[in-house]
């Protein structure tokens, strides 16, 4: 329970750093959790790659 103690006062004291640790948390989790889960739902699709010459002359077309 002194753990939750100096949370809340933490947080009430320093809400501003509250909140980036909060933010840093999701921002960690999405890509180490998330990314896993979502690969091994799409992992039937696979996506065909482009050759190189077919990149160079779309990319030419589009300046022309």
């Amino acid at each position: 329970m002194a753990v939750m103690e100096k949370l809340k006062m933490f947080v009430v004291q320093e809400p501003v750093v509250a909140a980036s640790c909060l933010i840093a948390g999701v921002g960690l989790f999405l890509p180490a959790v998330v990314r896993p889960i979502l690969d091994s739902f799409e992992t039937s699709k696979q996506v065909h790659q482009p050759t190189i010459s077919d990149v160079v002359a779309g990319f030419r077309k589009r300046q022309a």
